[in-house]
């Protein structure tokens, strides 16, 4: 047996805002809608229950015209910190968002965590990009600010 097991991604940005502003487009479902998921995705959210327990529910329209239902819950929320998403429908992982003062304003720490290391490393190659593309999305929103 070789290779590596991956079962979590990590990455981080720097955005020029502050941590309550940054923690704004989380905590608004209008404006999480606008900029969750890969590029070209849109949403449709059912359910967006933004507190600790609370369930979220929606549908990512994709530019290919699929449409990818995800059922998640909000996990651990504290304000201009920390949320924390549990992805409860597949592929299964735990999503950490924390937001850190820094000098140029907060660093947005992501680090998401499969369930499944062999279904992670099946889905490496969209992951990746696709993680650093909703940071751009977060990042744009933030500085257009609500």
């Amino acid at each position: 047996m070789g290779g590596r097991v991956l079962t979590t991604f990590q990455t981080r940005r720097e955005i020029p805002a502050s941590p309550d502003q940054v923690f704004a487009a989380f905590s608004d479902p209008q404006r999480l809608a606008r900029w969750w998921g890969p590029a070209g995705f849109t949403n449709v959210f059912s359910v967006c229950e933004f507190k600790p327990g609370g369930k979220w529910s929606f549908v990512m329209h994709g530019p290919d015209r699929g449409h990818y239902a995800n059922e998640s819950v909000f996990a651990e929320i504290e304000p201009a910190r920390k949320v924390v998403v549990q992805h409860v429908s597949q592929p299964r992982y735990l999503l950490t968002i924390t937001m850190d003062p820094s000098a140029a304003g907060t660093t947005v720490s992501w680090t998401q965590v499969f369930e499944n290391a062999e279904v992670a490393r099946k889905i490496e190659r969209i992951v990746v990009p696709s993680n650093e593309q909703n940071l751009d999305r977060l990042t744009q929103e933030v500085l257009k600010g609500g």
